[in-house]
């Protein structure tokens, strides 16, 4: 009887335990990192590399390419300056502030990868399974007209993207399950399942002011400057050619801990150039400020002007620690050729990198082997047995060789000579029912073998597909190369019109929703997503759904890795090449912070000499 008594008290203590730490109780803090711990405290004063003290003033001028006719960066139609890679990769026209800074795309911390910190917000709170996630608004926060930024806001903005944004809005929104305003600076976002990344997702929606755009046509495509709340508002506007950004001398959170010492310039202008060879012509004669160079030939053999000699411009390799983009020729499986992975390969093998960048880009690059370049989420080789455990369940759906095929681009001599590499590729063609005839290759009903690359303009991508053309012709592939207007480009590529597209994905240091907008079959055929190969692949999907997912990091960084195996085993694409330093030169009337930023540019902490 003693001994029942003790053993119903041992499990009455043991439900209360349980019940303790199942109800524990929610987070609160001031910034969220999805693993580990925050770099700064509650209590900190500034980002630790920026000058807090830095004077401000003077006008910036930068480089855009291409052009623009739209203000509105957050809809489907029409290009804003936003869309343009300039902008996004000198991060100082910051549109539309967030609940958190940090977590959008564009605009990482420069020495805390994944971490995001109370911007519109100065605390959040959530529980350990991340089913929800509570915002608690600023006082102080307001947009540019004075109007206070509320719930209300913050409401309206998660409902109007969802319904009229960019569909990428859609994809990366998904995963709430409803949204409300508990009181006028608290809201509530309820996920339909807990995931570790989804209060950075809500931290990062750009918030619109509602009763702005209930006056506004929001999907209009215009060059009509929209209220926002961010540093900078946009002050002139030359159609297509110019846009000007100024800094809020009254900007509501120039002094929190994290803008101190950035923003430092009053005004931004963008000079848009179809041509980059007539920009960077501009730059040599001060047109602009900075030049953010992008090709190696360029870098190597463009710099003897008379401002560089005298000592007016400076340049420089800054090395960094940013994953890389993911540039790739997109090989489009919705439609034939590329919806047979032979030819995928076959292409691939007739790229030859190593001459390329002997011959081309002055030994300047690497050759991209993964899908998440310069980072710690390649494929290992051979498969681990963590990884085979995890795909266990998809065993029956691999092919054979799946976890000991050598997924490495192929690694030729320089020399050009890459005969093996065509027989490796006619054998595979040949699997696939194509034969010679003639010069050209045929399938079955005699259709030869051919595609088109699609591009804006561009003048030097040319000569880096010339190569790779001429091989393909030697195996009797005809490609083409077509330029066309970047509106035009645009619309092609948004309803993935196209049998074969250049591009650069955005790699973030810890990647999250995007993942769906690249990879998964759901968004595969929404319109404006960047799923440009089309991929549709049930263990892509399961993994990119367990990356987001899971609260380990080993976990997640397991999950990476196995899905870059799975999206090279499938070669989407052919990979490019990468480099890990910034190339950019200036003109030398700025100053700024002494050590590197691992993780961004950082222009958006320089300040003009004294």
């Amino acid at each position: 009887m003693i001994f029942a008594k003790r053993t119903k008290l041992t499990f009455a203590f043991l439900g209360l335990l349980l019940g303790v730490i199942c109800h524990a109780e929610p987070t609160r803090s001031h910034g969220y990192h999805p693993f580990g711990s925050l770099k700064y405290p509650a209590d900190f004063q500034h980002l630790n590399y920026v000058n807090p003290g830095a004077p401000k003033g003077g006008t910036l001028r930068l480089f855009g390419q291409g052009t623009f006719d739209s203000l509105n960066p957050y809809i489907l139609k029409g290009r804003s300056p936003a869309d343009t890679p300039g902008i996004q990769m000198y991060g100082v026209t910051e549109i539309a502030d967030s609940l958190l800074m940090g977590s959008q795309p564009h605009n990482p911390l420069g020495n805390e990868a994944g971490a995001a910190y109370g911007l519109i917000a100065d605390w959040l709170e959530y529980p350990e399974d991340r089913s929800w996630c509570i915002f608690h608004i600023r006082d102080e926060a307001q947009f540019h007209d004075g109007h206070p930024i509320r719930a209300d806001d913050v409401v309206f903005s998660v409902n109007i993207l969802r319904e009229k944004g960019h569909p990428e809005f859609a994809l990366r929104l998904a995963d709430i399950a409803n949204i409300e305003a508990i009181d006028s600076q608290t809201v509530k976002f309820t996920f339909h399942r807990g995931r570790r990344d989804l209060p950075l997702v809500a931290g990062a929606i750009p918030i619109l002011p509602r009763h702005y755009w209930q006056q506004h046509d929001f999907d209009s495509a215009s060059l009509t400057p929209p209220l926002s709340s961010g540093p900078y508002k946009v002050t002139e506007v030359k159609a297509g050619r110019q846009v000007t950004f100024t800094r809020v001398k009254d900007y509501w959170a120039k002094d929190l801990p994290v803008n101190r010492g950035r923003y430092n310039f009053d005004t931004v202008e963008f000079e848009f150039y179809r041509d980059a060879d007539v920009g960077f012509e501009a730059f040599k004669a001060g047109g602009y400020d900075v030049h953010y160079d992008y090709s190696s030939k360029h870098w190597a053999t463009a710099y003897k002007f008379s401002a560089l000699k005298e000592g007016k411009v400076k340049r420089a390799n800054v090395r960094h620690r940013i994953p890389r983009p993911v540039q790739a020729f997109f090989f489009n499986t919705r439609r034939a050729p590329f919806n047979d992975i032979n030819v995928r390969r076959a292409a691939n093998l007739l790229f030859d990198f190593q001459w390329s960048n002997k011959n081309l880009f002055s030994g300047a690059y690497k050759r991209t082997q993964s899908w998440f370049p310069n980072s710690v989420y390649s494929a290992t080789t051979p498969a681990s047995d963590a990884e085979k455990a995890l795909l266990s369940p998809f065993i029956e759906q691999l092919p054979d060789d799946y976890f000991t095929a050598d997924i490495s681009a192929p690694i030729n001599d320089g020399s050009g000579q890459i005969r093996n590499r065509m027989r490796e590729a006619l054998a595979l063609l040949k699997e696939s029912g194509w034969k010679l005839d003639g010069q050209t290759l045929v399938n079955a009903e005699g259709r030869p073998l051919q595609f088109t690359v699609l591009n804006y303009h561009n003048p030097g991508i040319y000569r880096i597909l010339a190569p790779w053309f001429r091989n393909l012709k030697r195996l009797g592939i005809e490609a083409q190369y077509r330029e066309i207007d970047p509106a035009a480009y645009k619309q092609r590529l948004d309803t993935f019109d196209y049998d074969v597209v250049l591009f650069v994905l955005p790699v973030q240091a810890y990647p999250g929703p995007e993942l769906k907008d690249y990879f998964a079959s759901a968004s595969a055929k929404v319109v404006g997503s960047r799923n440009l190969a089309g991929i549709r692949n049930p263990v892509v999907d399961f993994l990119v759904e367990h990356a987001l997912s899971t609260d380990n990091e080993t976990d997640y960084r397991l999950s990476l890795q196995a899905l870059d195996r799975m999206l090279r085993y499938q070669q989407y694409g052919v990979l490019n090449y990468y480099i890990n330093d910034h190339r950019i030169a200036w003109w030398d009337k700025f100053a700024r912070p002494p050590e590197p930023i691992p993780y961004g540019l950082g222009l958006d902490t320089w300040w003009f000499k004294q």
